[in-house]
Parts: structure tokens; sequence; C-alpha cells
């Protein structure tokens, strides 16, 4: 006879997060299941529901919840290239303008980043250091800067490395500005990305900068990803397009955070 597995003991944030992860890859939870899993009250689980509803990330439905917003699609590196590449374009020569000579600096793995990093080939006297090979390759022969790979596994689909090296190789550096491509950026779930691996890194990458950075097209705002790299509250400023929606111009303004337009 089969036996349901051992609840999980976790706080309120984690069950929560886990919550999410539920809905993103099934569409929908159930009271009743998340009781078992989770070995907590019915009541704490409508309270977990009503907290996610609030956040505007799912919808209450009989006997649980269900997913208002759907994921963004995945797409490869070479996908991504060639997608909203104006804009891309001229997010990486806004984001250039904030690098000064003497900085030290991180560039996440991505297409929007890439962009930036072209944008460097002339910069004198920085360090830059990245998970992207692709980045890597557009710096490699760039002879005004010190350029650092993270190591780490290497996923083919983004060219980005990862894993425990990658993360550990940040551990010993400090860095003045991370700059950040996500998959999606939300204004009550925060920054986003597709892979567990790849938000780990990023996390770490957060908290090695003192500033944060983050780089977007308008098309990924109000889209949740499965993994989240941190909070709103984490950011200093966005960089975007002048697609960017009153709503979420307002909205990041009104949390702090700097808004730049390319």
């Amino acid at each position: 006879m089969s036996t349901l597995p051992a609840p999980v003991a976790r706080n309120t944030r984690q069950r929560r997060r886990h919550i999410v992860e539920q809905l993103l890859q099934a569409g929908n939870v159930q009271v009743s299941e998340l009781v078992d899993r989770h070995g907590v009250s019915a009541v704490t689980i409508r309270s977990d529901l009503n907290h996610l509803v609030a956040q505007g990330l799912a919808i209450r439905s009989h006997g649980g919840a269900s997913l208002l917003r759907s994921p963004p699609p995945e797409h490869a590196i070479h996908e991504k290239d060639s997608m909203n590449l104006p804009s891309k374009d001229a997010i990486g020569l806004r984001a250039a303008q904030l690098v000064k000579p003497g900085d030290n600096i991180i560039l996440d793995s991505g297409s929007t980043t890439m962009m930036l990093a072209r944008q460097l080939r002339e910069h004198r006297d920085i360090t830059v250091m990245t998970n992207g090979l692709n980045i890597a390759w557009e710096l490699a022969n760039a002879s005004g800067l010190t350029l650092r790979l993270t190591g780490g596994v290497l996923h083919p689909g983004s060219l980005s490395l990862r894993g425990h090296q990658a993360e550990a190789s940040l551990q010993s550096f400090s860095f003045d500005t991370l700059f950040l491509g996500v998959d999606g950026l939300d204004l009550q779930f925060g920054a986003t990305t597709h892979h567990e691996a790849e938000a780990s890194l990023n996390h770490r990458m957060v908290e090695r900068a003192r500033r944060i950075v983050v780089l977007t097209d308008s098309s990924k705002f109000g889209k949740v990803s499965l993994h989240r790299i941190a909070r709103l509250d984490a950011i200093h400023c966005v960089i975007t397009d002048a697609g960017i929606s009153a709503e979420y111009h307002e909205g990041l303004q009104r949390l702090g955070i700097e808004v730049l337009l390319a």
C-alpha cells in the first residue's frame, strides 16, 4: 500500500516559495494536497494562498488556487540575440555610460548584457568578471580591461557558466556594480530566471556587488519565471526602453529604484 511522503518542515517564506514553484509548474494547487505536503493546517495554507493572490500571482479557485500569469517562454541565446535588438543595443549603450575608469564590475550572461560588453571594448582601466562565454569572447582582446571568468559548468543553451565552482569564485571579490539580465521582472515577486542554478549564482552576484543594475527590455515586465533571483528592494537601478508601462515606471520609482530609459 502506497503512503504519502513525510511532510517537509519549512518556514513561511520557504513554504510560500515552494507553493509558487508548484503553481508555475502545474498551473494550480489544492489546499488538501498542500496541507499533506507541508504538514501545516488548512488555515495556514489558505493564508499562504491569499498572500499570493494579494501579490497578483494567483487567483483563488474551488479548493485551492490557480496561476494568474504564465511564465515567459525560454529561448536559447542565439534566439535571444535577434529579439528586440534595437532596444537591447540602446540599453547596452546607456549602461556603458555608468562604467567609469577604475570600476570593478560583474556582467551576468545574457543577450542584453552582451550589448553592454560590446560597448565596453573601448573602455580603459576596468575589471570585468562574467559567467557568459559569449561575453568573455567579445572582451577577450579588449586591451583596456582585465577580464575574469567565474568558471563552472557550461549550460549550452545560454552559454553561461554556473554551479558550485562559479558561486565559490565570487567569494573573494567585492564589485562596484552588477549588471544583471533577467527573464522576468514583477513588482511583487521581483527579478526571476528560468533555471535554479542560474538564480543561485545571480543571487551570489547580488551579494558581492554594491550596486545592482538590471538591464531588460520592456517585454520582461510583469513576467514571472520559476526561480527568483532577488526581491526588488535589492535593486538600485533598471535600464529599459520607452515601452515600459506607466504602472511599472511609477511602481519602480515608488520603490526607490532609479529608472533609466535608453
